[in-house]
């Protein structure tokens, strides 16, 4: 995605606000048709990138504008799992789009959020949106914490997100983002110091604690799941995680999130009784059946923020991954993954080789983020 003032035609890869010359504000726009014009291969490896070896293309799109893109010979993820493939130039550079539920989508957020976060919905097939369309978004809203302390979802995820849906048709009436605390901390208090009511507020959307609203019981395998309404009356959930490493759950991210939809009481007694891990595989079966039950329910697009994240001592690294994904538990498998850590056990099950990929490679940006 590049940046161009329409005055004087001078192009940016980064995001700025005005042109330095005109003091007009730019317009964004995509590539869509890119050919590798170099190659370079790296055989040194570094702490960010430890895996030789790897090649950075140089691309230039239809326009003439060139930029620089990673690239490993090799898939870690997929039918075609370990399979080298190399790019010449001349070659033409296309990443495909995907209407696969269990696919992954994965893109590195250099200089803009905006972009990083559109292109994986894109490589989902997109999102069908109109001015009629319920959404509902669910940050991770865990502390009342600043947003630099990475304990919640970070606000320029959330503003862009917004921005990205309106820009798509959607009306911000239309629009809620929702919590619950799990804990004594009132939920209002942790979406202030996160700042993401301020968020809410500037995009004139509410924020809804789901606590105080309806839950709907279910009953599966001897389990009974107090599960919020609002995800029945809404056409569109985003599931909006911030990735985290965890000493006891090893990943929090898409699954975990999804908890506080389960009302605080019935999981906290639930959890008394069971595991964290089995209650998280007991619940993606229930958000399962909703998908195979009836197609007029609910769409829940995982969508995570990996930009800068907490290892498993909370010191945050930086990262620069957005990934996306229908498939909540697929997401969490790749996350672990890239992190290159020892899988939990409510992930063993989940083969990497069996989940469909794209965007960027897994080994393009996979390092041991528990042992910088």
């Amino acid at each position: 995605m590049f940046y161009q003032c329409q005055k004087c035609k001078r192009t940016w890869q980064y995001p700025l606000q005005k042109c330095p010359e005109c003091f007009l504000k730019l317009e964004r726009f995509e590539s869509k048709n890119l050919k590798v014009i170099g190659i370079s291969r790296v055989l040194i490896p570094s702490p960010m990138h430890p895996k030789v070896p790897y090649f950075v293309l140089l691309l230039e799109d239809e326009n003439g504008n060139k930029f620089v893109q990673k690239f490993t010979p090799y898939r870690t993820g997929g039918s075609d799992a370990g399979a080298m493939k190399e790019y010449k130039i001349g070659d033409r550079f296309e990443i495909k789009a995907s209407q696969n539920k269990n696919f992954v989508a994965i893109w590195r957020a250099k200089y803009d959020l905006y972009e990083a976060i559109s292109r994986v919905i894109s490589l989902l097939g997109g999102l069908k949106i109109d001015q009629n369309k319920k959404i509902l978004i669910l940050p991770t809203l865990v502390s009342v914490c600043h947003p630099h302390e990475r304990e919640n979802t970070h606000p320029e995820v959330l503003r862009e997100l917004i921005k990205i849906l309106i820009e798509k048709g959607a009306k911000a009436e239309n629009i809620k983002v929702a919590g619950q605390s799990h804990s004594e901390t009132p939920i209002e208090a942790m979406a202030k110091k996160s700042q993401i009511l301020s968020v809410c507020s500037e995009n004139k959307v509410e924020f809804l604690d789901l606590g105080k609203g309806i839950f709907k019981r279910i009953e599966k395998e001897g389990l009974v799941f107090e599960i919020s309404e609002e995800i029945f009356k809404n056409d569109l959930i985003i599931n909006l995680p911030i990735l985290k490493l965890d000493s006891k759950l090893g990943v929090k991210g898409a699954m975990e999130n999804l908890i506080r939809f389960w009302k605080k009481e019935n999981f906290l007694g639930q959890k008394y009784l069971y595991g964290e891990e089995e209650l998280i595989l007991k619940l993606k079966e229930v958000f399962s059946s909703f998908a195979k039950a009836s197609e007029d329910k609910p769409k829940i697009l995982n969508l995570a923020d990996g930009t800068i994240i907490q290892r498993s001592n909370r010191q945050a690294v930086i990262l620069d991954l957005i990934l996306a994904s229908f498939n909540p538990l697929n997401l969490d498998r790749v996350f672990a993954e890239i992190s290159m850590i020892p899988l939990p056990e409510y992930l063993k099950s989940v083969k990497i080789s069996e989940i469909p990929i794209s965007g960027r490679e897994i080994g393009e940006v996979q390092w041991q983020l528990e042992k910088i």
